[in-house]
């Protein structure tokens, strides 16, 4: 898949169900808007399983960007709600949904878990 955008949402339909997410039902749609046009996605979120299409669809939230943009917070160089917060991404919609884009998008390079850290220090987790 030579496209980062699609290999992200590939990715993201493809991982387990979140713990942390079985409890939440709902959809995002994503539109990244690109020298090409809008690039539109939707993500449906059923008890923690994550189903993408790449399509427009109605959604309970709507984020908007540009798409290069996007990719830096597919890269983990980005966390979304900060750049909610600095207008990077604008949000239509119901705003759990905002916060919980920090749930499906990586975390910055080279960053590890608060547990494993400790772990490396022999500090009892």
């Amino acid at each position: 898949m030579s496209d980062p955008i699609e290999a992200f949402f590939a990715q993201l339909a493809r991982q387990a169900p979140e713990r942390l997410l079985r409890r939440t039902t709902g959809t995002i749609r994503f539109e990244l808007e690109g020298t090409d046009g809008l690039d539109v996605w939707h993500v449906t979120i059923h008890q923690g399983r994550l189903a993408v299409a790449h399509r427009a669809r109605y959604a309970d939230t709507v984020i908007r960007t540009r798409r290069d943009f996007f990719l830096r917070m597919a890269r983990g160089e980005a966390k979304p709600l900060t750049a909610w917060l600095r207008n990077d991404i604008v949000a239509e919609g119901h705003f759990r949904f905002v916060v919980l884009l920090e749930r499906l998008f990586p975390a910055p390079p080279g960053t590890r878990h608060p547990r494993v850290r400790a772990g490396e220090r022999g500090e009892p987790g």
